[in-house]
């Protein structure tokens, strides 16, 4: 039994029986549908094929992150356990909700002094996110101290890879990521834009391939290229989607003939409502550990 808590957001992306068996708390962000807001609950409160239907029927979507007295409610309510805590960040590079819980440690460690509260950027999103805590909680498992568990996530954080492809450009014109002309023209020639995550924790544009097919392949290729031992690979892989699950099996197919190794079966998440707000649906998600960004 470790003698302190691991936490998260909920945009980490894994599934709520995910973070029960691994013993990891988690707050929600919010989003609202045609203005009706709701918990970014790990689709309790709207399952995510719903939520996906209606925003390909136009529905408007807006997301909200953690304010600081939520952050202070919940942070007394882990320090209630009597146990220090790690809380895990949403990257800076795609939200300040980081900030918001700054703001809430200070204040709360003024009612619990006698305790510890230590924020971290994880500088990654959807289960790439959730791929880091999972890892957290290996090490807490295996008997790794509290200051152990922070160096070994600053050290390592920037090691996750993140490549994902969106098949749909519509919503990245929606939100202003490219234009209306980028948009048409991607659409009606097929083309898959490729990106990665930065080491600030931001989104970077790598590549325009045309075709699911060779979009497929590429992101594995990707994979070969970037993980830890190459085609030895033999930690975790996570794949996280909005609303194609046929896509993403494929790509946990290709994945598991590639290597091997693996420690295990690829897991598949849901991308959640909140970073499916901005990616829309038919996107397709690729964790792993590697070169580090």
């Amino acid at each position: 039994m470790s003698d302190f808590i691991l936490s998260c957001c909920s945009t980490a992306d894994l599934s709520k029986e995910h973070f029960l068996n691994r013993d990891i708390q988690y707050i929600c962000f919010h989003y609202s549908l045609n203005g009706v807001s709701y918990l970014d609950d790990l689709g309790e409160s709207m399952s995510f094929d719903e939520f996906y239907h209606q925003m390909e029927q136009g529905a408007e979507t807006k997301t909200s992150q953690v304010n600081v007295d939520e952050f202070i409610q919940y942070f007394r309510q882990l320090l209630k356990e009597g146990k220090d805590i790690i809380h895990v960040s949403l990257s800076s590079g795609l939200s300040g909700v980081i900030n918001s819980a700054y703001m809430a440690k200070e204040r709360v460690l003024e009612e619990y002094p006698e305790r510890q509260i230590t924020i971290i950027d994880s500088l990654a999103a959807s289960s790439g996110y959730g791929l880091l805590m999972d890892k957290l909680a290996d090490l807490r498992d295996e008997g790794f101290e509290y200051q152990q568990v922070i160096d070994w996530a600053e050290i390592h954080k920037l090691e996750l890879n993140h490549w994902f492809f969106s098949m749909d450009l519509s919503f990245y014109v929606k939100g202003g990521r490219i234009s209306k002309t980028s948009g048409f023209v991607g659409n009606l020639l097929n083309i898959i834009p490729l990106l990665n995550m930065g080491e600030q924790g931001e989104l970077v544009p790598y590549a325009k391939i045309r075709g699911k097919k060779k979009v497929v392949k590429t992101i594995v290729e990707e994979m070969t290229t970037h993980a830890n031992s190459g085609l030895a690979y033999a930690d975790k892989c996570y794949i996280s989607h909005s609303a194609c699950l046929e896509d993403a099996k494929r790509v946990a197919e290709l994945v598991e003939e590639t290597f091997p190794h693996l420690k295990e079966k690829v897991e598949i998440n849901s991308i959640g409502t909140t970073i499916g707000s901005h990616t829309g649906p038919n996107t397709v998600a690729l964790f792993f550990w590697g070169d580090q960004r």
